[in-house]
Protein backbone atom coordinates (compact mmCIF):
# COMPACT_ATOMS: atom_id res chain seq x y z
CA UNK A 1 0.00 0.00 0.00
CA UNK A 2 1.12 3.53 -0.79
CA UNK A 3 1.13 6.65 1.65
CA UNK A 4 -1.57 7.57 -0.83
CA UNK A 5 -4.00 4.48 -0.50
CA UNK A 6 -3.51 5.20 3.48
CA UNK A 7 -6.77 5.53 5.14
CA UNK A 8 -5.33 8.23 7.28
CA UNK A 9 -4.36 10.39 4.22
CA UNK A 10 -7.67 9.67 2.72
CA UNK A 11 -9.56 10.42 5.97
CA UNK A 12 -7.62 14.10 5.76
CA UNK A 13 -8.27 14.64 2.61
CA UNK A 14 -12.08 13.94 3.26
CA UNK A 15 -12.18 16.14 5.87
CA UNK A 16 -10.19 19.59 4.35
CA UNK A 17 -12.61 18.84 1.23
CA UNK A 18 -15.64 18.11 2.76
CA UNK A 19 -14.50 21.82 5.08
CA UNK A 20 -13.85 23.35 1.72
CA UNK A 21 -10.14 23.95 2.15
CA UNK A 22 -9.46 22.61 -1.38
CA UNK A 23 -6.19 24.16 -2.13
CA UNK A 24 -4.89 21.94 1.51
CA UNK A 25 -6.42 18.82 0.28
CA UNK A 26 -4.35 19.24 -3.57
CA UNK A 27 -1.50 20.45 -1.58
CA UNK A 28 -0.93 17.05 0.38
CA UNK A 29 2.65 15.84 0.11
CA UNK A 30 3.66 12.37 0.36
CA UNK A 31 7.56 12.81 1.42
CA UNK A 32 10.28 10.07 0.78
CA UNK A 33 10.81 9.91 4.27
CA UNK A 34 8.39 9.50 7.43
CA UNK A 35 8.73 12.96 9.52
CA UNK A 36 7.81 12.08 12.77
CA UNK A 37 9.59 15.64 14.30
CA UNK A 38 8.95 18.96 13.47
CA UNK A 39 12.84 19.61 12.41
CA UNK A 40 12.15 16.56 9.86
CA UNK A 41 9.28 18.03 8.54
CA UNK A 42 11.05 21.49 8.43
CA UNK A 43 13.83 20.04 6.22
CA UNK A 44 11.84 18.01 3.41
CA UNK A 45 9.43 20.86 2.77
CA UNK A 46 12.17 23.58 3.22
CA UNK A 47 10.57 25.75 5.75
CA UNK A 48 11.74 27.24 9.41
CA UNK A 49 10.80 24.45 11.84
CA UNK A 50 8.30 27.26 13.56
CA UNK A 51 6.29 26.78 10.34
CA UNK A 52 5.73 23.08 10.78
CA UNK A 53 2.22 22.74 13.27
CA UNK A 54 2.90 19.61 15.73
CA UNK A 55 0.15 17.77 16.46
CA UNK A 56 0.11 17.18 19.77
CA UNK A 57 -2.51 14.79 21.04
CA UNK A 58 -2.56 14.72 25.31
CA UNK A 59 -4.74 13.52 27.79
CA UNK A 60 -6.53 15.99 29.73
CA UNK A 61 -7.72 14.52 33.28
CA UNK A 62 -10.71 16.48 35.20
CA UNK A 63 -11.87 14.58 38.13
CA UNK A 64 -9.91 11.06 37.02
CA UNK A 65 -11.78 11.21 33.98
CA UNK A 66 -9.34 11.17 31.32
CA UNK A 67 -10.18 13.28 27.94
CA UNK A 68 -8.56 13.83 24.65
CA UNK A 69 -6.66 17.36 24.20
CA UNK A 70 -5.45 18.33 20.89
CA UNK A 71 -2.44 20.82 20.80
CA UNK A 72 -1.16 22.53 17.69
CA UNK A 73 2.28 23.96 18.52
CA UNK A 74 4.79 25.80 16.57
CA UNK A 75 7.52 23.25 15.75
CA UNK A 76 9.98 25.86 17.36
CA UNK A 77 9.12 25.44 20.65
CA UNK A 78 7.50 22.75 23.03
CA UNK A 79 4.04 22.98 24.45
CA UNK A 80 3.57 24.22 28.54
CA UNK A 81 1.31 21.46 30.38
CA UNK A 82 1.24 23.21 33.33
CA UNK A 83 -0.12 26.37 30.77
CA UNK A 84 -2.63 23.67 29.08
CA UNK A 85 -4.29 22.22 31.79
CA UNK A 86 -5.30 25.95 32.76
CA UNK A 87 -6.37 26.36 29.63
CA UNK A 88 -8.49 23.62 29.49
CA UNK A 89 -9.90 23.36 32.82
CA UNK A 90 -8.08 20.00 33.78
CA UNK A 91 -6.93 18.47 36.71
CA UNK A 92 -3.71 17.86 35.07
CA UNK A 93 -2.04 17.33 31.82
CA UNK A 94 -0.46 13.87 30.78
CA UNK A 95 1.32 12.22 27.69
CA UNK A 96 -1.26 10.29 25.75
CA UNK A 97 -0.44 6.69 24.86
CA UNK A 98 -0.09 5.67 21.59
CA UNK A 99 -3.10 3.68 21.72
CA UNK A 100 -4.85 6.71 23.15
CA UNK A 101 -4.15 8.83 20.40
CA UNK A 102 -5.37 5.92 17.81
CA UNK A 103 -8.24 5.60 19.30
CA UNK A 104 -9.10 9.20 19.66
CA UNK A 105 -7.85 10.01 16.73
CA UNK A 106 -7.65 7.24 14.20
CA UNK A 107 -4.50 8.02 13.44
CA UNK A 108 -0.73 7.41 14.61
CA UNK A 109 1.71 9.32 16.48
CA UNK A 110 3.94 10.84 14.13
CA UNK A 111 1.19 11.52 11.66
CA UNK A 112 -1.80 12.85 13.46
CA UNK A 113 -3.41 15.33 11.19
CA UNK A 114 -5.04 18.15 13.23
CA UNK A 115 -8.45 16.99 10.87
CA UNK A 116 -10.07 13.36 10.04
CA UNK A 117 -10.65 12.58 13.98
CA UNK A 118 -13.87 10.17 14.51
CA UNK A 119 -15.09 13.11 16.44
CA UNK A 120 -13.95 16.34 17.11
CA UNK A 121 -11.36 17.06 19.94
CA UNK A 122 -10.70 19.77 22.27
CA UNK A 123 -8.10 21.73 20.22
CA UNK A 124 -5.80 24.99 21.31
CA UNK A 125 -3.50 25.98 18.25
CA UNK A 126 -0.03 27.99 19.23
CA UNK A 127 -0.65 31.75 18.16
CA UNK A 128 3.21 31.80 17.05
CA UNK A 129 1.71 30.14 13.83
CA UNK A 130 0.03 33.33 13.01
CA UNK A 131 3.38 34.93 11.91
CA UNK A 132 3.84 32.28 9.27
CA UNK A 133 2.05 32.89 5.99
CA UNK A 134 2.10 28.83 4.85
CA UNK A 135 1.84 26.29 8.04
CA UNK A 136 2.64 22.86 7.08
CA UNK A 137 0.67 19.93 9.69
CA UNK A 138 0.70 15.72 9.56
CA UNK A 139 -1.75 14.37 7.15
CA UNK A 140 -2.64 11.66 8.37
CA UNK A 141 0.35 9.43 8.04
CA UNK A 142 4.10 9.67 9.05
CA UNK A 143 5.19 10.44 5.50
CA UNK A 144 2.14 12.97 4.61
CA UNK A 145 1.71 17.08 5.68
CA UNK A 146 -0.28 19.23 3.79
CA UNK A 147 -0.20 23.58 3.75
CA UNK A 148 -2.98 25.71 5.45
CA UNK A 149 -2.60 28.71 7.52
CA UNK A 150 -2.72 29.62 11.34
CA UNK A 151 -6.64 31.16 10.70
CA UNK A 152 -7.41 27.62 8.18
CA UNK A 153 -5.98 25.47 11.41
CA UNK A 154 -8.38 27.45 13.93
CA UNK A 155 -11.13 27.24 11.63
CA UNK A 156 -10.31 23.53 10.50
CA UNK A 157 -10.34 22.26 14.24
CA UNK A 158 -12.99 24.94 15.62
CA UNK A 159 -10.01 25.36 17.78
CA UNK A 160 -9.10 28.49 20.07
CA UNK A 161 -6.27 30.12 19.59
CA UNK A 162 -3.78 30.46 22.67
CA UNK A 163 -0.37 30.75 23.98
CA UNK A 164 0.96 27.57 24.36
CA UNK A 165 4.43 27.23 25.61
CA UNK A 166 6.10 29.89 27.95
Amino acid sequence: MSALDHPGMQKVAAALTEAGHHEAAQGIRVLADAVRTAAQAAEAVGVPVGAIANSLVFTAVRAEVPAPLLVLTSGAHRADTDLLAGLAGADRIERATPDFVREHTGQVIGGVSPVGHPTRIMTFVDVDLEQYPVVWAAGGHPHAVFPTTFADLVELTGGTPARVAR
